[in-house]
């Protein structure tokens, strides 16, 4: 790439979110794929559960899907059946879930490399410290440039630079407390699991506002880690500090992990406060993370956020060629996955209250039939759920 050169469209971030709007803005316009890591998908920051195609046709009905949700089979590490929820006491309710457990960063690669081969140029090592209209200021391995850009699309996760430059409003996490999680996990070898299941487990001296989770990777390897936001924190106790006594102390975990090495640390920050209010503004839209695309009551935001990838490189697209303005990102999406992100949110706060009391969130998974269960996870909440959920919440007053 030449230095100080024009691009139709600048993607900033190349996840699973900005590598998608990349490969699809690249079919018609002259595209800039911009990551400030050196090796893309290094360091991990998920656990990388993903539900197979079908399973992600009955999540979003409503969108259309990208083709990159057909991978190659070395992306994943090994399939999973089961999804299995563990409460306080150790009761267990499980569901069919047939899904992917992804090798990170081969599959992040594998979407840049189709994000390439479409046409997009990449960028890795490279910092964006300046976005002022469609000049883009960038800093890395290659020195400094200004490039321009008639479309600037931001994948770059929470705390986006690209939201910021462009004036956006924060992620709902912003007047939300509860909003923001923060995800830690150790990749483990040497442990004793079911290879078949994803276990998620509950319980406020564990995981507080939160649930841990055992994600097998093949044999005896697995991602062990939890979501869990600190407003529910023990003071003075560390988001590792629950990690490892869930891994040393928990009446079931602890047995599957004990003399387990481990191999890899991950962490990250999950936005749980629903999508941002606005997310175009100007020559600029954020996607993924960035937006607060995800189903707020698992965390997972990679079906979401290539979603919306998708849609924003073919409004770029649209918008280079003449086709739409920009706003019809916003409609796109809200059309395609909007419901799921609403609905989401709003069981994770009925959920909330629950999760305060171990009784109460025992109680509440007992009631819960593995098929409501299972429209939970995925950010839909079926009426009669929806009933007991706000009649428990009553009774927490």
């Amino acid at each position: 790439m030449n230095p100080d050169s024009h691009y139709d469209v600048a993607i900033i971030g190349a996840g699973p979110c900005g590598a998608t709007a990349a490969r699809y803005a690249a079919e018609e316009c002259s595209v800039l794929l911009i990551d400030r890591r050196k090796t893309i998908g290094s360091p991990v920051q998920c656990a990388g559960f993903l539900p197979k195609y079908d399973e992600l046709e009955e999540l979003m009905p409503d969108a259309d899907l990208p083709d990159t949700f057909r991978y190659p089979a070395s992306c994943a590490y090994t399939e999973t059946r089961y999804q299995r929820f563990v409460a306080p006491t150790g009761d267990i309710k499980e569901f069919d879930v047939a899904a992917d457990v992804l090798n990170r960063k081969r599959f992040d690669q594998y979407l840049a490399e189709r994000a390439v081969r479409a046409g997009a140029d990449l960028r890795i090592g490279t910092r964006v410290t300046a976005i002022d209209g469609r000049s883009i200021e960038i800093a890395g391995m290659w020195g400094s440039h200004t490039i321009s850009a008639d479309v600037i699309i931001g994948a770059d996760g929470p705390g986006s630079f690209v939201a910021k430059a462009a004036g956006l409003p924060g992620i709902g996490a912003d007047d939300d407390p509860m909003g923001l999680a923060h995800a830690v996990a150790y990749d483990m070898t040497g442990v004793e699991i079911d290879d078949q299941a994803v276990e998620m487990y509950f319980g406020r001296n564990f995981v507080p506002g939160g649930y841990a989770w055992i994600i097998p990777h093949g044999g005896t390897s697995a991602n062990v880690g939890m979501g869990i936001r600190k407003a529910m924190c023990e003071p003075g106790v560390s988001f590792r500090d629950y990690l490892h006594r869930f891994i040393e102390e928990h009446p079931i975990a602890a047995d599957k992990l004990r003399g387990g090495e481990i191999t890899s640390f991950i962490a990250g920050i999950v936005p749980v406060g629903g999508a941002r209010p606005k997310t175009c503004a100007g020559n600029v839209m954020i996607a993924g993370d960035a937006a607060g695309h995800l189903i707020a009551t698992n965390g997972g935001g990679i079906p979401t956020a290539m979603v919306a990838g998708k849609i924003a490189g073919e409004v770029a697209a649209g918008v280079v060629n003449g086709r739409c303005d920009i706003e019809e990102y916003e409609s796109r999406w809200q059309r395609e996955i909007g419901m799921q992100i609403r609905t989401s949110v709003y069981v994770r706060k009925l959920m909330d209250g629950m999760m305060r009391s171990d009784s109460m969130m025992t109680a509440v998974m007992n009631m819960i039939s593995p098929a409501h269960m299972k429209a939970l996870q995925r950010g839909q909440l079926p009426d009669a759920v929806k009933r007991l959920l706000q009649g428990m919440q009553r009774r927490l007053g």
